[in-house]
């Protein structure tokens, strides 16, 4: 979309950037030993950036964000006729879904540390929720102790105040704004670009022949055309892969192998690949990097419990604690109105899981048929509102009674 681009600087190759602060883009990237240029868009070209963002992003605005009343009974109801539900579940504005929306958002809190939404309003209530770039908005606060976000865009500027702002801070930081991966990953960064461009340097310029033609005597002009063209051209390209070569006039052929040097670069932007995904909390394995795969449990469901637990959970409850103390109203906090993410969408396409957390819930009667069948989208069916539990692990003098009453009524 056309605001992703104009936050990569896709969009006419410019990023704006802000000379003025110490730890701006431009003046860290500067201070880096091996002189490249680490922004957000150079950032995304690496494969590990790129594949912990794209998790990040892709897993937080696939989970449906629902709004809950919570009762005295420790009930919880979804409000689904809530002004905030289809803002949230559905869509925050006329050209995003949520998903898209909450796409961005994450992709801006990683690597900007902050995201930014207009609060559009009607008769005093959030109806709708429009992305700020977090690449030009500046933040203050006023002698009254009031945050005000200005930024200029198209031509024209804009200045709010934090009543119609969502600042959703990533972590750090202060009331001003949060801190991103990006701003203690430069060297790390810096050195994976490095490595890129001098890998790439090595295959387009370094003389990297896969083996050579070794011959008894010196050749002649016209021979060495011959086995140029016979010998070397005839052989090369993946057309001609497992072809048999004919030696004759006592020519050998000897291949090469690794050397140690290149081995070592490999090794290197392997290792780039690890330090990227340790910033952001991110399984190598989940990545696709698949030099990991042992040290990782084995399992679809032991694999999203770990990641939940240690990469997930802190993000989301950050997200959640800013929507609820930026978007909910005093009347709302008083019913016990919560925001939060469902995580019960990450063992969707874990049958086996699924089904054993079923199992679970309606033996031990925290769960009730109809639930069950409304999770998997199937219809209710009678009766399938009363809560049942399994009777078997009774005490053996309750069962010797049963026996005892069905003996007499036999009788």
């Amino acid at each position: 979309m056309n605001l992703l681009r104009k936050m990569f600087g896709w969009a006419d190759g410019k990023r704006p950037l802000d000379l003025k602060k110490p730890m701006s883009e431009q003046s860290a990237a500067r201070a880096m030993e091996t002189g490249f240029e680490v922004s957000a868009r150079s950032s995304m070209a690496l494969s590990g950036v790129w594949g912990c963002v794209n998790l990040l992003a892709g897993t937080i605005s696939s989970l449906p964000l629902q709004v809950y009343a919570s009762g005295k009974d420790g009930a919880r109801d979804i409000l689904r006729d809530h002004p905030l539900y289809s803002v949230l579940h559905d869509s925050p504005n006329h050209d995003q879904t949520a998903l898209d929306f909450w796409d961005l958002q994450t992709m801006a809190i990683e690597l900007w540390g902050n995201a930014y939404a207009r609060k559009e309003r009607l008769r005093g209530r959030v109806i709708g929720l429009t992305p700020v770039r977090p690449d030009i908005v500046k933040v203050s606060r006023a002698s009254d102790g009031v945050l005000r976000y200005r930024w200029s865009e198209n031509g024209k500027s804009h200045e709010v105040t934090e009543d119609d702002m969502l600042h959703i801070r990533g972590p750090g930081g202060d009331a001003l704004g949060g801190l991103s991966t990006l701003t203690f990953a430069r060297p790390t960064f810096s050195l994976a670009m490095a490595a890129n461009v001098t890998a790439a340097a090595m295959f387009k310029n370094g003389l990297r022949p896969s083996g050579a033609l070794q011959f008894a005597d010196w050749l002649s002009d016209e021979n060495r055309e011959i086995a140029r063209t016979y010998m070397v051209e005839g052989f090369m390209g993946a057309a001609n892969t497992g072809k048999p070569f004919v030696a004759e006039g006592g020519v050998t052929w000897s291949a090469f192998s690794i050397t140690p040097e290149d081995a070592q670069m490999l090794e290197s932007r392997g290792f780039s690949i690890e330090e990227i995904c340790r910033f952001f909390g991110v399984p190598p394995v989940m990545i696709q990097h698949s030099s990991a795969t042992t040290s990782w449990p084995t399992g679809v469901e032991q694999q999203v419990l770990l990641f939940q637990k240690f990469t997930l959970r802190r993000r989301l409850k950050r997200i959640e604690a800013a929507l609820e103390k930026q978007l909910l109203t005093t009347a709302d906090r008083a019913k016990g109105v919560r925001i939060e993410f469902n995580l019960e969408g990450l063992l969707r396409g874990d049958s086996a899981g699924r089904a054993a957390f079923y199992k679970s819930g309606l033996n031990d009667g925290w769960l009730t048929i109809n639930e069950v069948r409304g999770k998997e989208n199937l219809p209710p069916v009678e009766g399938g509102d009363v809560p049942r539990i399994q009777k078997q692990n009774v005490p053996i003098s309750a069962l010797q009674g049963l026996i005892d009453g069905a003996g007499s009524d036999e009788v």
